[in-house]
């Protein structure tokens, strides 16, 4: 049923959105930085491959096992979160990844003690642990929100949410190398871990779950007058009962493909090998920036817009249809026609849809459907099946594209993958955002 709203009564007072400003704050760095430290090994996966001395079918191992876990770790916890709470879900979240970042840079002491192929094993162990950790912090942030965001902010959250992504990439890609490069490659997984433990401790004494926590009235009112909360199963069964959960899911899966492929991570290998430069190099360096504020663009121009016309799947597929037409021109341009910077601007152009369709699925449409119970559970199944059903193709696959067939390929074959995400929001054309299902 379609959610009610106290949000006009708290709505222009400074209080309550000072309030919401200093919670979305830190949960908001707090998710950049378990980004930051998640794609902390792509950022700097040259530097991986020529210290445990890896090929490209090693460093794919890697790149199949965290999605593969995160995206079955996401589905398995979402309703955890919604029992639990998001802030509770950020601590534990954040003593996982932050144990993990520390072991994963404790692996240079093992190099020698393993052949490159064992080794490649033992630290892809060691990020299944992250990616499980990891999972926690993308459904708090959509937990927590979904209590003090009213369904017609949705859409503007998830620009925000957008920002958000595209920071901790920046992050990733932009600070991870220049730490490595100044210091050691381990430290681009130590100080992270550092960075994540901090903003924890932020998050145990200033966030509030909600806004009764914080002293205000609720911004979604219980319609059901139940005070017990739901269980987590009989969250997942009200979620999953909705009947175009899974349309969406299927549309996430899709957009997987695109963004893990290509956005999120391989691009440093690509400059590496194909055009010949460096993660610190202007080009390496320009490339994060580019992706964050084309992404960002993408979140602000196609979240509003869907608040605005009530609809999220004409948004999405136009979206889809973007992320297509990105692709084939990386192609047709052609490896380094301008001397790399034809990669600058066809990865940020890319990064436009891809982030504005992720933030409207994951940061809006998971609302509508979930409610302010049943949020985390939505995005839980939407980015869960994102990560685990792409696992094979942006790992396993990708690793012997290019080994095989050459980077030309590596950008042109998620292309049928973004038209059939066009095509699956005609299922949900006409669906309302004020009535996607939420409780």
């Amino acid at each position: 049923m379609p959610e009610t709203t106290n949000h006009n009564i708290m709505s222009g007072q400074p209080s309550f959105e000072w309030r919401r400003r200093q919670n979305w704050i830190i949960i908001g760095v707090l998710y950049a930085l378990f980004m930051m430290s998640r794609y902390n090994y792509s950022a700097i996966s040259p530097l991986l491959l020529a210290a445990f001395g890896w090929t490209k079918q090693d460093l794919s191992i890697l790149e199949t096992t965290l999605p593969f876990f995160y995206g079955l770790s996401v589905i398995v916890n979402a309703a955890i979160v919604d029992r639990i709470g998001g802030r509770k879900a950020y601590l534990i979240g954040s003593a996982g990844v932050v144990a993990a970042n520390i072991a994963f840079g404790a692996g240079h002491w093992i190099i020698g003690s393993f052949t490159p192929h064992q080794t490649a094993y033992i630290m892809s162990a060691v990020y299944a642990v992250n990616a499980y950790f990891q999972s926690f912090g993308s459904m708090a942030i959509i937990q927590i929100n979904s209590q003090w965001f009213a369904p017609h902010e949705r859409g503007t959250f998830s620009a925000i949410f957008g920002i958000l992504i595209r920071m901790g990439l920046v992050f990733a890609f932009s600070a991870v190398p220049l730490i490595a490069a100044h210091t050691a490659w381990y430290w681009g997984f130590w100080i992270p871990a550092c960075l994540v433990a901090l903003f924890a401790l932020l998050d145990y004494f200033f966030v509030a779950d909600k806004p009764e926590e914080a002293g205000y009235p609720a911004v979604i009112p219980d319609a059901t007058g139940v005070r017990v909360k739901p269980t987590a199963l009989e969250l997942m069964k009200s979620v999953v009962s909705n009947k175009n959960v899974f349309i969406f899911a299927l549309a996430s899966i899709m957009l997987g493909f695109v963004r893990r492929s290509v956005v999120d991570s391989w691009w440093p290998l690509y400059l590496k090998e194909a055009i010949g430069v460096a993660g610190t190099s202007v080009i390496a360096q320009v490339i994060p920036w580019g992706i964050a504020v084309f992404g960002i663009l993408g979140g602000f121009a196609l979240g509003p817009v869907s608040d605005r016309i009530g609809r999220r799947a004409p948004v999405i597929s136009a979206g889809f249809v973007g992320m297509a037409a990105c692709l084939a021109l990386f192609y047709f341009v052609g490896t380094n026609s301008l001397g790399g910077w034809e990669a600058v601007i066809c990865l940020a152009l890319l990064s436009f849809f891809v982030n504005g369709v992720h933030g409207v699925i994951m940061g809006a449409a998971s609302m509508d459907i979930g409610g302010k119970h049943g949020s985390a559970s939505a995005a839980g199944i939407f980015d869960g099946a994102q990560y685990f059903f792409a696992a094979p193709f942006t790992g396993w696959f990708v690793g012997r594209i290019v080994t095989n067939y050459g980077w030309g390929v590596w950008k042109i074959w998620p292309i049928p993958f973004a038209l059939i995400g066009a095509v699956l929001m005609l299922f949900v054309w006409n669906v309302e955002s004020s009535k996607g299902g939420g409780h």
